[in-house]
């Protein structure tokens, strides 16, 4: 097993990879494992040098809970990174700055890669976006969501929206996103937020058992199954059919050896 450097234990994150998985810890337990960019830049550090053979990543959260959020101390600061220094940027200045903030979120649905959240307790505005861009999400039964962002007067703007919607509809989506209410794990999984949910003992089980399970399934046709139902939602029902040709060739032709 490979663990982390220095620096990214200092950021506030543990990596470690076994073999064909990679775990990433939020690691900052003192305060519910709140978010600061110094952690979402180690979040894409992490992602550029992910090895190619890395085919799941599972993402925790020390502690008592998953994330509470971002870091409320650094956003009211005066920082490079803190809401008021943002709002003194240019408009494209301030967008390219929070494009780089999602970054440390949106690599996390890349085709090559199953990734799980498994999560316990609070997972509030970045960390309930942070699980979202996770494909599956593994629930204890004392987790909660929280998309807090609008009690700031603020909007979720780390690539947790879209996914959002296509779980639960637009219309639920709006009623999560502009009262920031707080989901517990029942309801999640009524809205179909989780893909499980399980006693807060047994959540590090659950997700060994479901990475196992994905492991068990060859690499290509994996890669090649998230594609075609990440597309689907706007696809036709014509291009879908077309899609499923076209994966299933190269499937049969990569099995054949002649990819």
């Amino acid at each position: 097993m490979t663990t982390s450097a220095a620096s990214t234990y200092e950021a506030g994150i543990r990596y470690s990879q076994d073999g064909p998985v990679a775990s990433v810890t939020l690691d900052r337990p003192d305060v519910l494992n709140a978010q600061t960019p110094a952690m979402w830049a180690e979040l894409g550090n992490i992602s550029r040098k992910l090895p190619g053979d890395v085919r799941v990543v599972i993402v925790r959260g020390e502690g008592r809970a998953f994330s509470a959020g971002l870091d409320l101390s650094v956003a009211r600061g005066e920082g490079d990174s803190s809401l008021a220094e943002l709002a003194r940027l240019s408009p494209e200045e301030s967008a390219d700055r929070i494009a780089g903030f999602q970054d440390a979120f949106t690599w996390l649905r890349r085709p090559s890669l199953i990734t799980i959240a498994a999560v316990q307790g609070h997972a509030i505005g970045a960390g309930f976006q942070l699980a979202l861009n996770c494909d599956m999400r593994v629930l204890a039964d004392d987790a909660r969501f929280s998309m807090a962002e609008v009690t700031l007067g603020l909007v979720p703007d780390l690539g947790g929206t879209k996914r959002l919607t296509e779980l639960v509809g637009p219309s639920r989506a709006l009623e999560i996103c502009v009262t920031g209410r707080r989901l517990p794990a029942d309801e999640a999984d009524r809205l179909g937020l989780a893909t499980t949910v399980v006693p807060r003992d047994e959540l590090d089980a659950t997700v060994r058992d479901l990475t196992a399970a994905v492991l068990a399934a060859p690499a290509g046709a994996v890669a090649e199954i998230k594609a075609l139902l990440a597309g689907a939602v706007t696809r036709s029902y014509d291009d879908q059919d077309r899609a499923e040709r076209e994966a299933q060739t190269r499937r049969l032709r990569d099995l054949a050896g002649l990819e």
